[in-house]
């Protein structure tokens, strides 16, 4: 077989080599309560609470920065997935993440934010679980780092004194910070120390009480040592933690199930019957399990699945949590927590929220950040290139514009028809990408987000769109064919319209169904371009049309004649030619003097700068050639012939040439160049018969 397999040893050795060593040494660190405080002066960023930790742990990651309407707009890298090489990256959301990173700075800061609910909402698919997901998954990468390393403690008796039961070791069982351990009248002294030297931008407070079990634990070991606490910290180790939600370590998530089934001590924890029989009472804590999701999440974050969805006891629990910290676990009482809640839920159940009187206390303790649907089309686009890309399809070839015409029409679904009766829905797309539309600014562009109120929390998801692709590439009547094409997809979207469970009416449909016909259009357009270019794509045919074009409209404007280098006659220009061009860019007439000095103007103002004219600088005369080149060959090149499928070799020469230009140049296969091919022959085969008629 060669060498290119590892044999069983070298692999059990490989395998032993990346779950042992110092990276496990430092995992399962072990000290006393005394080594702990060194830690902390030290590194008083050990003692951060869950909302410092979670804003540092996103900006530690880094950001970049741009201006969008006149905005500074801040990207924080985190959410583009870095732990996971971008596999559930956010896109096109910069805004809203902003106010959520907003919202971590100031609870991170002491300022409110950390008494209230943070709710996530927006329609479905809009990325609120996975970024939640992306926060769970920091979280666990961060406390495996030097940057965010954290500590628990564990009870310890070997004397046989039963205070800890049978068993001679007790961890803490809500991972609290060992500093907690700290007698109350102590806690402000010892802080102060810790701050006179701290270069921490936070400072440390010890606030909250340790939880039941830990208070029991520490009440009768003050009682063996009749008071003396350092005699009872003898009993404690402190250890690293590293969160994880597999371990059910920092990390809690609750979702919520039918009435019937809802049990408040999944959120508290519950009484272990088992263990009665040894304690004597289920009201002592040594038997009662803290595992309830509030419980295990201390010091990291537990996420509520459709929180809204909560019966009505639960979201008390809630309350309690987000404003005073505390929760109250059955026959205990209230035990201080400190983690994010974090929320997120659909707009059907927020209207709920909003039309009962009786959940006044949630909303006023909610922080609702809106997470609405992509209206920009190239950030959607990056959504279902992630899912489908020559890396991830083998076998298949996706056409070039497959991808961007179904996210176009999914952003189209999501806009809301503008108010200025000159501007289309396709052109406002446009604008919200970025391209440039004659009569409007930045400031226009920012008036047209502020007057539509809901854009982007209605429309389509993208869940429909990549279930839709994916029918694409593997419908049986495709099986045949390597290429899926935009068409494909399109009929993909269209069809599933009468079975989508989220479109409540036939208008929508039918609504729906017409802005399909709007980006079938649009591809029309897009694909005739293509061929054009790929047709005219000749530079030297080009550059000697520019020539030409140049000397008649040097003649013109200094009212000269050009010498016809065939006769050697001067000649008056050839005004049939420049118009020929200029027609081509929808220059009338009456501007046409205007347009030819604008061209002698930008060629003398590069003469001064030493610099020589080029086709290629000047975007709309370069267009204008093209489309003059491309109407004077496309009739060489018969493209009109191949409806009838009749070509002749001559011309078959000039097809395949233009095949290989758009393989080369806008990345088709040979079965997609040819259908594009095919598919622009027949408009310009309907095209010739409307002219004719």
């Amino acid at each position: 077989m060669g060498n290119s397999t590892s044999s069983g040893p070298e692999l059990f050795k490989m395998l032993g080599d990346m779950s042992a060593g110092q990276d496990f040494r430092n995992f399962h660190w072990d000290g006393g309560f005394t080594e702990y405080l060194d830690i902390v002066r030290k590194n008083p960023e050990v003692a951060r609470n869950a909302f410092q930790r979670m804003y540092d742990m996103i900006l530690s990651w880094g950001t970049t920065s741009y201006i969008e309407y006149k905005k500074n707009i801040v990207h924080y890298k985190f959410f583009d997935d870095p732990i996971d090489g971008g596999k559930e990256a956010v896109f096109g959301l910069d805004v809203p993440l902003m106010k959520l990173v907003h919202f971590f700075k100031s609870a991170a800061h002491g300022y409110g934010t950390e008494k209230r609910v943070l709710l996530l909402h927006g329609p479905v698919g809009s990325a609120k679980s996975t970024i939640v997901r992306l926060l769970k998954k920091g979280l666990e990468r961060y406390s495996r780092t030097d940057e965010g390393i954290l500590y628990t403690f564990k009870w310890v008796d070997k004397t046989g004194s039963g205070i800890l039961g049978a068993q001679t070791e007790l961890p803490c069982p809500m991972h609290e910070d060992p500093l907690k351990l700290v007698p109350d009248e102590a806690r402000s002294r010892l802080a102060d120390d810790f701050n006179k030297t701290s270069k921490s931008r936070y400072k440390i407070l010890i606030t909250g009480d340790l939880c039941p079990s830990c208070r029991y634990v520490q009440r009768e070991f003050m009682k063996k040592y009749q008071g003396d606490w350092t005699k009872v910290m003898e009993h404690i180790r402190v250890s690293r933690m590293v969160l994880s939600e597999k371990d059910r370590i920092g990390i809690g998530t609750f979702q919520p199930k039918d009435e019937k089934n809802q049990d408040s001590t999944e959120l508290t924890g519950d009484i272990n019957y088992r263990k009665i029989a040894e304690y004597g009472s289920d009201s002592d804590p040594r038997a009662f399990n803290f595992d309830g999701e509030f419980n295990i999440a201390n010091r990291g974050l537990v996420e509520f699945i459709e929180v809204l969805k909560l019966d009505v006891a639960f979201l008390y629990d809630l309350l309690g949590a987000s404003q005073e910290h505390k929760i109250k676990p059955k026959k205990f009482p209230q035990t201080d927590i400190d983690e994010v809640i974090i929320g997120h839920t659909n707009e059907p159940e927020f209207k709920k929220l909003q039309n009962n009187e009786f959940m006044e206390a949630l909303r006023d303790r909610t922080v609702k950040i809106d997470i609405p649907y992509i209206t920009k089309l190239k950030e959607e686009v990056k959504i279902y290139r992630k899912d489908f890309n020559d890396v991830r399809i083998r076998g298949k070839h996706i056409a070039p514009h497959t991808i961007e015409v179904a996210a176009m029409w999914a952003i189209l679904t999501r806009l809301e028809q503008p108010k200025k009766a000159n501007l289309a829905l396709l052109q406002k797309l446009k604008l919200y990408d970025g391209k440039t539309l004659s009569g409007y600014t930045e400031d226009n562009v920012k008036e047209l987000r502020k007057e539509a109120m809901r854009e982007g929390l209605d429309g389509i998801s993208p869940r429909y769109i990549q279930d839709k692709i994916s029918n694409s590439l593997v419908d049986d009547k495709n099986g045949e064919i390597g290429c899926v094409n935009p068409f494909m997809v399109m009929n993909e979207l269209e069809g599933g319209l009468k079975h989508h469970a989220l479109i409540a009416s036939d208008d929508k449909r039918r609504e729906y169904r017409e802005l399909l016909a709007i980006v079938k259009q649009e591809y029309e357009d897009i694909v005739k371009n293509e061929v054009q270019r790929a047709i005219s794509a000749d530079e030297d045919a080009i550059s000697k049309l520019c020539a030409n074009y140049i000397d008649n409209v040097k003649a013109y404007t200094q009212r000269e004649k050009v010498r016809n280098k065939y006769t050697g006659q001067d000649e008056e220009p050839d005004e049939r030619l420049m118009r020929s061009i200029e027609e081509k860019i929808d220059i009338p007439e009456s501007r046409k003097d205007d347009f030819r000095r604008e061209i002698m103007n930008y060629i003398g103002a590069l003469a001064i700068e030493g610099r020589q004219f080029d086709f290629k600088t000047n975007e709309r005369l370069h267009k204008a050639l093209e489309l003059k080149l491309f109407e004077d060959q496309k009739d060489t090149i018969k493209l009109t012939s191949l409806v009838s499928n009749v070509v002749d070799r001559s011309t078959q020469e000039k097809i395949d040439v233009v095949k290989a230009r758009l393989i080369k140049n806008y990345g088709y296969c040979d079965i997609c160049s040819t259908d594009v091919l095919n598919f622009v022959a027949s408009i310009f085969a309907r095209g010739d018969v409307k002219r004719r008629n």
